[in-house]
């Protein structure tokens, strides 16, 4: 997958899991917790959601490099190679 696909299919999952988003506002720097808005819980959703449709298995202690969505495609392109 390219760059742009991952940055899609995680923008796709986080609206999923916080509808109330939208994810033509979101910039690649927005923080999910502190400028999102989204809770622990909110995030073990978008990490399950993402390993579905990614297949790529995320451990707990990563969540900090998918905190923005720029790192997040970051680490999702790493891991899928």
């Amino acid at each position: 997958m390219t760059p742009e696909e991952i940055r899609s299919a995680f923008l796709a999952e986080l609206v999923r899991v916080a509808p109330d988003l939208d994810a033509d506002t979101i910039g690649g720097g927005d923080h999910l917790q502190d400028d999102l808005g989204l809770d622990s819980m909110d995030v073990l959703n978008l990490v399950t959601a993402l390993h579905k449709r990614l297949g790529v298995a995320i451990p707990e202690a990563d969540y900090p490099r998918i905190a923005t969505p720029d790192a997040a495609v970051a680490y999702l392109s790493e891991a899928m190679r």
